[in-house]
């Protein structure tokens, strides 16, 4: 039974939950989510797989997770990046990027302490396809054209952090 590490509005840690209930629940847990840029400026995303317990189907950024209980958050980061995209690649964590959000999606919360992590790579991955159904390469133009153009293709959480991701790497 994976289990998530709850937090509190500044990230200290206040205790931990079994993955599901705590987003049955909806109580503020700490997560990450993994943006690869290639060469090109290109954006690595993945479309989720259909059978994900929540956000099947849609399109999101490169990798995300939750870290373990006792585990280093940027260990978790490339651990999970290397169970879902089935690559490794240095990652920096983004901390004036990190957000916090609560959304209600079907009768579940998400309600993270997102950690933003940003890394570089021009290998495509080989994904996992219990997590992923589908991969590609975007322009940051084409992304957000299809976003606006599309925005319901897209997790929620992918499209509240682009922006202040964008911002923070120029």
């Amino acid at each position: 039974m994976e289990k998530v590490i709850l937090v509190d509005k500044k990230d200290k840690e206040v205790g931990i939950e079994e993955k599901l209930k705590a987003h049955k629940d909806g109580k503020l847990h700490r997560a990450f989510s993994i943006f690869v840029f290639n060469a090109k400026g290109e954006l690595l995303l993945q479309k989720r797989a259909k059978e994900k317990y929540h956000s099947g189907g849609l399109w999101s950024n490169t990798c995300c997770g939750h870290p373990r209980p006792k585990e280093i958050l940027e260990n978790a980061a490339r651990r999970r990046l290397r169970e879902e995209m089935g690559f490794d690649c240095s990652l920096n964590h983004l901390k004036s990027a990190c957000f916090i959000y609560k959304v209600k999606i079907n009768d579940l919360f998400e309600n993270e302490y997102d950690h933003i992590f940003i890394g570089k790579s021009n290998q495509d991955p080989l994904p996992n396809s219990k997590e992923v159904d589908e991969y590609k390469w975007i322009a940051m133009n084409d992304l957000r054209k299809d976003i606006s153009l599309h925005p319901n293709k897209y997790t929620y959480w992918f499209k509240a952090s682009i922006e202040n991701v964008l911002k923070s790497i120029k």
